[in-house]
């Protein structure tokens, strides 16, 4: 007998929480706020409606379903089972944070601020999702999104969905050898202030800044593409550091090789500092396409 499917509502603390958590009470938040011109009544309304909408999608998960509820900060210490459907509310950038936990699990985003998000991955209204939970569970067709990963030659691994960042904590210079894996070409040496590799998705976001600054010479891939963009930020010139290689695509199965050369690097994905693979001298890394994809409903 198989197991009844298990909703798994992720969500996170929303900022007058926070507010009311640090100060104390509402009425020293709102103090807090209007001594930094702002209101919290504004705040407060954003936060009751993220609750409507929890509210509306729980109402909306069928009642033979099982449940359970999930917190962003808590997302690294819970265990995603592979009957799983996940619906998450909130920003686009929820749904980044709980994909490289999952293992296919299909993905519904519900945006609780339509016109405030983006909408790239939380493309869903609440009121939509009954019909979107009972097409997860008939396993209707999803879009499969590409992933980056980072892997260390001493087995430590990091998936993001939309970027990896290699480099110093704080975002420091960064000394490292770099170049691409088995391809007999060249090895430089450099000093930046890290190494950014993006997806499709991430085009969005963090890679199109950098992207758009470097003038767009780069076709931007798209989410399912199988292919990544790699930048290198503020390399520095010098006797013994280059400039040459600070730039460019990486396909299937291609990956792009950093030999590190620092006390100690760090590389996180998706925004997520502290949640972050720590590497030491002499360490290699390599970053390329995720054989997992994020299964995104709708």
């Amino acid at each position: 007998m198989s197991l009844a499917p298990r909703a798994v509502l992720v969500h996170r603390t929303t900022e007058y929480e926070e507010l009311v958590s640090h100060h104390g009470t509402h009425g020293q938040a709102a103090f807090f706020l209007s001594s930094r011109g702002r209101d919290i009544e504004e705040v407060a309304e954003r936060h009751h409606r993220a609750r409507r909408a929890i509210a509306e999608v729980t109402a909306a998960i069928p009642l033979t379903w099982r449940q359970a509820r999930v917190e962003r900060a808590d997302l690294d210490r819970f265990l995603f089972a592979p009957e799983d459907v996940v619906v998450v509310v909130g920003q686009d950038g929820l749904v980044a944070n709980v994909a490289k936990y999952l293992s296919g699990q299909p993905v519904l985003g519900i945006d609780t601020e339509p016109g405030r998000n983006p909408g790239i991955l939380v493309r869903h209204r609440p009121a939509q999702a009954a019909a979107l939970l009972r097409a997860a569970a008939l396993g209707t067709a999803a879009d499969e999104l590409t992933m980056v990963e980072a892997v260390a030659d001493d087995t430590q691994r990091l998936v993001a969905l939309n970027e990896i960042y290699l480099g110093a904590a704080g975002h420091q210079t960064a000394r490292y050898r770099l170049g691409l894996e088995g391809d007999g070409g060249v090895v430089e040496a450099q000093a930046s202030s890290g190494v950014l590799v993006g997806t499709g998705t991430g085009a969005t976001g963090w890679v199109r800044s950098v992207w758009q600054e470097r003038g767009g010479g780069l076709r931007l891939p798209g989410p399912t593409e199988d292919r990544l963009l790699w930048f290198v930020r503020e390399a520095w010139p010098s006797p013994v550091t280059g400039t040459s290689l600070t730039a460019g695509e990486l396909p299937a199965p291609s990956r792009l090789r950093l030999t590190v050369e620092s006390e100690r690097l760090i590389a996180f994905g998706d925004g997520m500092e502290t949640d972050a693979v720590e590497l030491t001298w002499g360490q290699t890394v390599d970053v390329g396409i995720c054989r997992e994809r994020l299964r995104l409903v709708g």
